[in-house]
């Protein structure tokens, strides 16, 4: 935030100094407009370094998010996770094992995906799906994905 107004400010400067300039304020608004420049330069680098910081840090989080899915979906039961895809998600996929025959969603017996991947796909949702991550437990994501990728050996 500080950058942008920085950023801001320097902009001014140097919108000022070029008017100066322009009207023949000698070599003092050319030095003004040169300080101006370097001013907007370095607000700008400032600017740029803090945006690359931001998209490193949303990459880690990404990153550590993934990793959490994993874990959790290596720790799942699948037993249990069967129980929990037959009361949340059997209405809208296709899964042979659970006796589903849902045609909303995808047919995960085609799709195959792995635990990581279901679990992601429930907590968060997307292409349709809603997120379950605020309907279910973290165990109970954790289970269904085991038992998906367990079914259909993804």
């Amino acid at each position: 935030m500080r950058e942008g107004r920085r950023a801001a400010g320097a902009m001014l400067a140097l919108v000022a100094a070029l008017g100066l300039g322009a009207c023949g304020g000698g070599d003092d608004a050319d030095d003004a407009a040169d300080g101006a420049v370097a001013a907007a330069s370095s607000a700008g680098a400032a600017a740029t370094s803090a945006a690359a910081a931001a998209g490193s840090a949303a990459e880690s989080a990404v990153a550590a998010a993934g990793s959490a899915a994993d874990g959790a979906a290596a720790a799942g039961d699948p037993a249990e996770g069967k129980e929990v895809f037959s009361s949340n998600c059997a209405g809208c996929h296709t899964l042979a094992d659970a006796g589903a025959t849902g045609a909303v969603g995808p047919n995960l017996d085609d799709l195959k995906p792995g635990a990581a991947e279901v679990a992601a796909q429930v907590a968060n949702g997307g292409g349709g799906m809603p997120p379950f991550g605020d309907k279910l437990s973290a165990a109970d994501i954790a289970n269904v994905a085991a038992y998906v990728a367990s079914a259909t050996g993804g």
